[in-house]
């Protein structure tokens, strides 16, 4: 075995070890701390810590090691969130973006409110969990720190869907999202249902106040609408529709999108998915939301149209990379929400450059493709003012931010 001193953590949060010959990588450790272990293929799969640094915790779970789930919870607050914020400005220096950076804004334990299961029957009835790290093998859970209780209400629901539903060969896609004390539930990859298993799902999401289930294709029980709160409005989002990964996140990024909007009256929020912000805009401003997904714009339409007493959205369905907006459409525009996926905007953003909008709420998801997306506007006349991370990812190297764009 060899003695390492670990230098960084890596984009996964792995520690990673600086030699003439390359880089190595340590999964669980931290900068400063003294390892030992042997080196295959660039890594050292378990290291052994000799010293550690006072920063190391004692992780949350008991599953963390196996689970796929988290990669950091050996880490402190501190650590974990100066490292996202050194992530992004990296990121924004490789383009020569040096902005103001807000305090992060951390999410808390227990409160992610949707989340992936893996399901899969067994001869003895059923295993449920998360895929392991770097594997296909499931992970059969107990506990889950960061996942709102409620999520966790639904496992011996969703174990009694896998022996029911299931072949041995199958592993089911389970995404479960909170819908106020209850579950709206989707998931793929089950088997042909029969009239009679259908009747017996309907009772087992009874049983465990899962408002709604689609199998495969299909919404085969519900008994309520799956409901979210945005702005005054309730939306029902269509089934495994996005949403933000947890609600004390999701108003973080509420807030801080009012905020750079400021008192505009006229607003374009593109990727606008089922209204998260434009309908609490709608309460002081008028909106063109535009999304690719039709289901998504029609639960934001009807949203705001079951409200009442909000602005004026025109909700338009509009494939933005393929179709973005153009300069003369943003004419009589004040501001402009865009919250592209990880790929990011570029097409997008090439026209709001060319465009003479003076307010620009950027939310992204990936620091990478936000600092290209941001070189774009800057060239263009805008200045980055400042970037607020918004940590909704507890424990893995999961990144969303705010950043406002002024002209």
């Amino acid at each position: 075995m060899s003695e390492y001193i670990v230098d960084r953590l890596g984009q996964l949060g792995d520690g990673i070890i600086d030699t003439p010959n390359g880089e190595i990588f340590a999964p669980f450790t931290l900068p400063g701390e003294h390892i030992e272990g042997n080196v295959e293929n660039g890594r050292v799969n378990s290291p052994k810590i000799i010293k550690p640094v006072s920063d190391r915790v004692k992780p949350a779970c008991k599953h963390f090691k196996s689970c796929g789930g988290c990669s950091l919870q050996h880490a402190s607050d501190t650590v974990i969130s100066d490292w996202k914020i050194r992530k992004t400005q990296d990121a924004l220096s490789q383009v020569n973006l040096h902005p103001e950076f807000r305090p992060i804004i951390n999410s808390k334990a227990g409160s992610r409110r949707r989340a992936t299961f893996a399901a899969k029957r067994t001869k003895k009835g059923a295993l449920v969990g998360f895929h392991g790290r770097a594997s296909d093998v499931i992970i059969e859970i107990s506990e889950c720190p960061i996942s709102d209780p409620i999520l966790l209400s639904g496992m011996p629901a969703f174990s009694q869907f896998a022996i029911l539903g299931s072949s041995r060969k199958a592993v089911l896609r389970i995404s479960a999202t909170v819908s106020g004390n209850s579950l709206d539930v989707k998931i793929d990859n089950g088997k042909k249902l029969s009239a009679t298993e259908i009747s017996k799902f309907a009772q087992i999401c009874n049983q465990f106040k899962i408002l709604r289930l689609m199998w495969n294709d299909d919404v085969i029980a519900q008994s309520n609408p799956p409901s979210q709160k945005m702005g005054l409005a309730d939306v029902i989002p269509p089934s495994g529709a996005f949403l933000q990964a947890t609600k004390s996140g999701e108003a973080a990024l509420i807030k801080t999108v009012l905020e750079i909007i400021g008192p505009s009256k006229r607003v374009v929020d593109l990727f606008a998915g089922c209204g998260t912000f434009a309908l609490p805009i709608s309460s002081k401003a008028t909106v063109h939301a535009l999304e690719g997904d039709v289901n998504m714009i029609a639960a934001l339409d009807s949203g705001w149209r079951a409200a009442g007493g909000l602005h004026d959205i025109k909700s338009e369905t509009r494939d933005l990379f393929r179709r973005p907006l153009m300069p003369d459409e943003f004419k009589k525009i004040d501001a402009i929400v865009i919250d592209p996926p990880r790929a990011g905007a570029v097409s997008q953003v090439v026209e709001i450059a060319k465009a003479n909008v003076g307010r620009i709420a950027f939310v992204s998801c990936n620091p990478a493709t936000f600092a290209r997306d941001a070189s774009i506007l800057c060239n263009n006349g805008y200045n980055l003012d400042w970037v607020q991370i918004i940590d909704q990812f507890l424990w893995n190297p999961h990144i969303e931010l705010v950043a406002q764009f002024t002209k």
